[in-house]
């Protein structure tokens, strides 16, 4: 019995010493260079939590202060050995971070981690005290002298210390020229873990190209006076579509930093830790002045503003008629490549070379400062009589905004042999047979009644065929002269078809998943198709100008702004992050409608 006495006391003494290791404590300190409180200050509540293995919550409330920030800011151990003994102690430490709003004396606690009660902190808030920056403090939570408020600061477009500046590589430019749009970040925040974009670009008036080279570092640079972290983030290359004064709208961002927040501990002195803050940050707005080409323009005048050379190939060396061969025509050069055209080769060709419609191959890259490449044009023609045939030169006609001339640039011309082949009825002369000098017999006799033939009318039907064809192919020729004679009325019929083929070209890409190009053709059909029917020069086409054209036409006005908004889209897709198959089947879907409308509309 004795012994059991003992033994409870012994348990119940352990326990008091257990009980008394563990302890939640709490303990206030002002603003890291402050000694007192003050309406608008930033201040601390630093507990201490001792050996329990329960976490504090965060405060839905503090009398006179709102909390700000929470997280778990220091952890120790301790060891000790006493004969043989080892006993093991473990503390962490959580900081509130508050503002102070109102005036007074107020107290805070006991709070409870794992069943401990806290003890319970007293602390006076006093009035406003012109701030004083604490020694040493130069990082990015300094406010500039702008007030006291825990919501971010704006000047202008962004933050202080975080914002955006945009640039253009020249303010004034030709029509369908090349420029470099940046978007460049500067901060002085310790970290950036986010940028992401919450609204597009506004390049309205402008073909985008948007380029993959943007900083994969930080870079620094002083402006104002002052250092800051700097990246490119945005970079596209735009072209404008029609002179005058075009805006650039940038994009909003939003950007996710840290900020510092200092704060003073007990033991330790002035310690900080790391606040998340968001800012929404735009770029200011530029204005590029946008002058036409100069006048004359030539007629076979590509379309091409840059720099561009071509080449041609001739990939046979064998030429029969009726079968088919190839000419290659490479276009290399930067510039608005990807919108340059060939002059058409069945205008310039050998009638008696049938050439078809050529099969195109991009490499084009988006850069750093231009967009740069080669395509390659595919021709298939067939020779349709034997004898000898030249290839003409082909000239591609670009202006040169470096030298701001109309320049050309020439394909080399070939002359090749064709040679009979099989199947030929146009071309080819038959062999005649040699003379068979035996007599046919006779299968009835003469007859002195006999009526010649000239005075059957299927004799005279033989010769009033052929006259009667000649006539009809020589209207049905004067009609096609006349017909094709206006260029501008050939375009118009010719839409339709041109548009249906870019179309198939987008339909093939977006089954294969390529999202680009079925983009750039989806673009090319809706623009080229416009061009032609409302007989719009490439260098002139606009928004501006297709919705008056429409207008004219008669063409309902819900119908004009559907068209817009559908190359709005398009456009907007080329640089947003991704697009689904489904985003794909619908902008096909809403090209393929509106043709048909304006199809309708026109006739």
């Amino acid at each position: 019995m004795l012994r059991s006495f003992f033994a409870l006391i012994l348990l119940t003494f352990l326990f008091v010493i257990d009980a008394e290791a563990q302890s939640v404590t709490l303990s206030v300190s002002p603003g890291r260079g402050k000694r007192e409180i003050s309406t608008g200050d930033l201040f601390y509540i630093t507990i201490q939590v001792k050996d329990l293995s329960g976490n504090p919550d965060k405060p839905n409330d503090v009398p006179g202060a709102r909390v700000i920030y929470f997280d778990r800011t220091g952890q120790s151990s301790s060891f000790s050995s006493v004969n043989g003994k080892v006993t093991q102690s473990v503390s962490y430490t959580w900081t509130m971070t508050l503002r102070a709003h109102t005036e007074g004396s107020y107290s805070f606690g006991p709070i409870t981690v794992g069943g401990v009660k806290s003890n319970v902190v007293n602390y006076a808030i006093g009035a406003p005290m012109p701030e004083q920056t604490p020694p040493g403090n130069n990082s990015g939570s300094q406010r500039n002298g702008r007030g006291t408020s825990d919501k971010p600061e704006y000047i202008g477009k962004g933050d202080g210390n975080l914002f955006m500046r945009a640039e253009v590589s020249q303010l004034s430019a030709y029509v369908n020229q090349a420029i470099l749009y940046t978007v460049k970040l500067y901060s002085t925040y310790d970290a950036i873990k986010f940028i992401g974009a919450t609204a597009s670009p506004k390049f309205d008036g402008f073909v985008v190209e948007e380029s993959k080279d943007i900083s994969t570092s930080l870079e620094y640079e002083t402006y104002n006076g002052k250092t800051y972290a700097t990246a490119i983030i945005a970079r596209y290359i735009i072209f404008p579509q029609h002179e005058g004064k075009l805006t650039v709208k940038g994009n909003t961002y939003t950007v996710s930093v840290d900020q510092r927040e200092y704060y003073r501990d007990p033991f330790y002195g002035h310690m900080s830790v790391s606040k998340p803050l968001q800012l929404n940050v735009t770029p200011n707005e530029l204005t590029v002045n946008v002058k036409s080409l100069p006048k004359p323009v030539p007629a076979d005048f590509s379309g091409g503003v840059g720099h561009f050379t071509i080449k041609s190939s001739l990939p046979a060396q064998k030429f029969v008629t009726n079968q088919v061969a190839s000419i290659v025509y490479t276009v290399e050069g930067s510039g608005n490549i990807k919108y340059v055209t060939l002059p058409d080769l069945q205008n310039i060709y050998p009638d008696e070379l049938e050439v078809y419609t050529p099969t195109s191959e991009s490499n084009v890259n988006v850069g750093r400062y231009d967009v740069s490449g080669s395509i390659k044009y595919d021709y298939s023609f067939m020779p349709l009589e034997w004898g000898t045939f030249r290839l003409p030169e082909v000239k591609l006609v670009y202006f040169n905004p470096a030298t701001e001339k109309y320049e050309t640039s020439v394909a080399q011309g070939y002359t090749i042999a064709v040679e009979r082949g099989t199947g030929s009825e146009k071309s080819q002369i038959k062999s005649v047979g040699a003379f068979n000098p035996e007599l046919l017999p006779v299968v009835s006799p003469l007859s002195f009644r006999h009526r010649p033939f000239v005075y059957d009318f299927l004799y005279w039907l033989f010769y009033i065929i052929p006259i009667g064809g000649i006539i009809v192919a020589y209207i049905s020729y004067k009609s096609y002269i006349a017909a094709n004679s206006d260029m501008l009325a050939v375009r118009s019929r010719k839409a339709n078809r041109m548009a249906r083929r870019r179309l198939k070209k987008a339909f093939a890409y977006m089954k294969s998943g390529n999202r680009d190009s079925f983009l750039d053709e989806i673009l090319m059909s809706l623009w080229g198709y416009l061009g032609d029917k409302l007989s719009i020069p490439t260098s002139e086409l606009s928004r501006d100008n297709i919705s008056g054209k429409l207008a004219v036409r008669d063409i309902p006005d819900e119908d004009i702004q559907s068209l817009i908004k559908l190359i709005d889209d398009v456009e907007f897709e080329k640089y947003a992050p991704s697009a689904s198959a489904s985003e794909m089947q619908e902008i096909y879907d809403r090209t393929i409608g509106m043709m048909n409308t304006l199809e309708e509309g026109f006739k």
